[in-house]
């Protein structure tokens, strides 16, 4: 429950947050001005990153013990949050950015001693404190940078960020590393709330704020894994838990020397640079960048405990073979968007869309059957922890009365509170359920399985224009790929993968709803009031 809790604190907090600040941007010189560099034409707020921020800091101050090593990241975290807001309204000098940086990155070293230890390719000899140390904060102030730099997409930071968070969750959960499980689940509740409104096209940037707290964030949480929870890794595996990012940087920095340019110059080497200008759009260029991402973190589970050498050359590797492309791809003059031809396939999946009754077969589906299964779990749960009661009288009161106010019918405390009752009830039809036969379960596989087609199939056809696919999706299918693959091989942790795969399902079955309906009053709210109502009484009696 503290994980849930921490979790969807850290989300509402980023979700309410930002839209508060967006409107305040322009009054504290919180825009982002279209240079020849940038890819945005017109001014965008950059206060994104302040909803990261505080929306992962408050859940963390609130339910995490504060060891010393907590405290230290806590207050390295602010630290950069006060510089990253002052660069972000007044545009600093690089080197003023640095102090902010290395005084952060100062406090988890020599206050919180989380430190690198030991090098690849070293046979785990301790190397002496006065050279770990400095190397160590010359290291996070890298992986600051690195993703700071990497911030040129809508979108791309963050879901980088999720990617590499999500990895180092997985790889602590099997450690006992429960401390850098909730840093994580913090963080990744404020970056999801801030992708809300970042997605192309972005409504808000997360400016160094967000970039600079992320990348702190993730440097942190690499060297505490690799070198105090579980040391017996390899030190190597930092490189693909972080992943794209730091080849990156590095490739770009080789290219502003090679061709004589100050490395703090802003230049268009970035990889997301070279892949507009091969022709793909703003949206393949993050896909296929969260696509790399995605290739090194998975690789960081299989290759946890293999030898420096065969880390150090699939990372290398991987990296090299991108850019080999690339710079084939630009001597062949190669563009991407060749219009393809219309086939057979393609005439089907049109004429199918213009039959509204198929159409609306899946849309009837979704807006039925999560309703259904919402009151149904409620009531047939063999028991409600006390904890889920409480949260559940809180959340009906607030849906109630949003329900009943006179705002917006998309309000997103009601989406929030109708994605906090999906979780209760997938956590309680898998810990809380009657033991069911084996038939029921092959029953429920199959109703999750159709949901999520029928939700595919919705979206995708339904003409509705409020709900678009957007990279952010491919990233939450990535996630629960991975974990269903990951926990598959754990029987006694494999309920998580489950647990992650039906929520997955049941949120974009929820958004779709939200987005379809004409009325507050529609059956998912009403579901969701009568579902927290049976939690709520079921719990206290």
């Amino acid at each position: 429950m503290i994980y849930l809790f921490t979790f969807f604190t850290a989300l509402v907090i980023s979700v309410s947050l930002i839209p508060l600040m967006m409107k305040l941007a322009p009054r504290l010189g919180f825009l982002d001005i279209p240079d020849p560099r940038k890819v945005h034409t017109v001014p965008i707020p950059r206060v994104g990153g302040a909803g990261i921020a505080v929306g992962a800091l408050i859940p963390i101050v609130l339910w995490f013990p504060h060891e010393i090593s907590m405290r230290a990241y806590l207050l390295g975290s602010l630290v950069l949050l006060v510089f990253g807001m002052w660069d972000d309204s007044r545009n600093l000098n690089p080197y003023i950015k640095f102090v902010g940086q290395i005084v952060a990155a100062s406090t988890v070293v020599y206050y919180g001693g989380i430190y690198i230890a030991s090098l690849p390719f070293m046979d785990l000899e301790p190397l002496p404190l006065y050279i770990a140390k400095p190397f160590t904060v010359f290291a996070i102030v890298g992986m600051i940078n690195a993703l700071n730099v990497s911030d040129g997409l809508d979108g791309l930071a963050g879901g980088l960020s999720i990617l590499s968070l999500s990895c180092l969750s997985y790889l602590a959960f099997l450690s006992g590393g429960f401390g850098v499980i909730t840093i994580v689940l913090a963080s990744l509740g404020g970056t999801l709330g801030f992708l809300r409104y970042n997605t192309h096209p972005a409504r808000v940037f997360m400016g160094d704020t967000g970039s600079q707290f992320l990348g702190f964030t993730l440097g942190f949480l690499a060297v505490f894994f690799t070198q105090q929870i579980n040391p017996v890794v390899s030190p190597s595996l930092a490189l693909l838990i972080l992943g794209f990012p730091i080849i990156d940087m590095l490739a770009v920095i080789a290219q502003r020397f090679y061709y004589g340019i100050s490395p703090f110059t802003a230049t268009k080497h970035h990889l997301h640079h070279r892949l507009l200008e091969l022709g793909f759009d703003h949206y393949q260029a993050v896909v296929i960048i969260y696509l790399v991402q995605a290739l090194f973190v998975a690789s960081a589970v299989p290759l946890s405990y293999e030898s420096d050498w065969l880390i150090m050359s699939f990372y290398l590797g991987v990296s090299g073979l991108i850019y080999i492309l690339l710079y084939a791809a630009n001597r062949a003059n190669w563009r991407a968007h060749q219009v393809p031809a219309v086939n057979r396939l393609t005439k089907l999946i049109n004429a199918t869309r213009k039959n509204k009754s198929l159409v609306m077969i899946p849309v009837r589906f979704v807006e039925i059957s999560i309703p259904v299964f919402f009151v149904a779990t409620s009531l047939m749960a063999i028991h409600v922890p006390k904890d889920f009661s409480i949260m559940s009288v809180v959340l009906l009161v607030a849906l109630l009365i949003f329900i009943l106010s006179k705002g917006h019918r998309n309000s997103i405390v009601v989406q929030l509170i109708n994605y906090v009752t999906a979780a209760f009830v997938v956590y309680l039809e898998t810990k809380y359920y009657r033991i069911l036969p084996v038939s029921m379960e092959t029953v429920d596989l199959i109703y999750f399985v159709t949901l999520a087609v029928a939700v595919g199939l919705a979206v995708r056809y339904s003409g509705q224009m409020d709900f678009r696919t957007t990279p952010t999706d491919y990233l939450m299918l990535f996630i629960v790929l991975f974990a269903g693959f990951w926990l598959h091989s754990l029987p006694e942790k494999a309920e998580i993968g489950i647990i992650a795969a039906k929520l997955i399902v049941l949120f974009y079955g929820c958004e779709f709803i939200i987005a379809y309906a004409s009325r507050k009053w529609n059956a998912l709210n009403l579901s969701a009031v009568v579902a927290l109502s049976v939690l709520a009484v079921r719990g206290l009696i």
